[in-house]
């Protein structure tokens, strides 16, 4: 697949990038249908079959099961292959999420992360918002923390992935990236896309597809050929079990890029 820049960061990115929530969590989801998670050997030909076709950005959290670990043993050998972003905030276990924004459990999850995923340093961590307001999510011990982190080499970028408006519209302030909700069903964030664009802010939409209610045709040809912020948009994150699924994405992605 062709490559696009991510905001200002000097980082090139797919246009369809690749969500692995599918790869280690199936408990207090939102998907219409359940589904089993996937053996080792399903889940290494997933991962390194979308690789195979050209999608670089490989996106996971503390949050998503076991898909850390899975990535690290499956896939850390092609580590220049594709750009890793994590998050930090949330963990998840069978009992259900729980949440800490503050610096040490931000380090702490990092360094699991970092373990976990068999690397030195991730390309992007994002916070891992619970829907918080404005003074918990775009404070400023927050951005510091992260910035901390950058500055010490274990992330090159750093960034935001949240619910609300008003608390992404904040982080932009700070943001190297922001991960935002956005499809023709939900076109809340638009003014963030449009003003994160603008300040040199990589945007990565997450549910695009709505997390598996909508069209994916019509999904992904508004994301790619109609929306009003399209080409603010550095990538679409798109979560499947199944690689003849993600073989159609990119396919269509690349007919209506051209």
């Amino acid at each position: 697949m062709d490559r696009r820049s991510l905001g200002h960061s000097g980082l090139d990115i797919t246009p369809l990038g690749f969500g692995t929530f599918k790869l280690g969590r199936n408990k207090d989801i939102k998907y219409p249908e359940g589904y089993e998670l996937p053996s080792d050997e399903d889940a290494s030909n997933l991962l390194n079959g979308v690789l195979d076709l050209g999608i670089n950005l490989l996106d996971t959290a503390p949050a998503y099961g076991c898909s850390e670990e899975r990535i690290g043993s499956l896939v850390s050998s092609r580590r220049s292959d594709f750009l890793l972003c994590t998050k930090a905030g949330e963990q998840w276990t069978e009992n259900g999420s729980t949440y800490d924004f503050s610096p040490d459990a931000i380090r702490d999850s990092l360094e699991g992360s970092l373990q976990r995923l068999k690397v030195d340093q991730v390309d992007l961590l994002l916070v891992h918002s619970d829907g918080g307001d404005v003074e918990q999510h775009g404070g400023e011990h927050l951005a510091a923390v992260l910035q901390s982190l950058r500055d010490q080499g274990k992330t090159r970028l750093v960034g935001f992935s949240g619910k609300t408006p008003e608390c992404m519209m904040a982080a932009t302030r700070w943001s190297d990236v922001v991960m935002v909700e956005y499809n023709y069903e939900n076109r809340a964030m638009e003014d963030v896309i449009r003003t994160a664009a603008d300040e040199g802010v990589g945007v990565l939409v997450k549910k695009g597809l709505g997390s598996g209610h909508l069209d994916p045709a019509r999904a992904l040809t508004f994301l790619l050929r109609d929306a009003p912020v399209k080409d603010a948009i550095s990538s679409i994150i798109i979560g499947s079990g199944s690689l003849q699924r993600m073989r159609e994405n990119v396919a269509l992605a690349e007919e209506l890029l051209g």
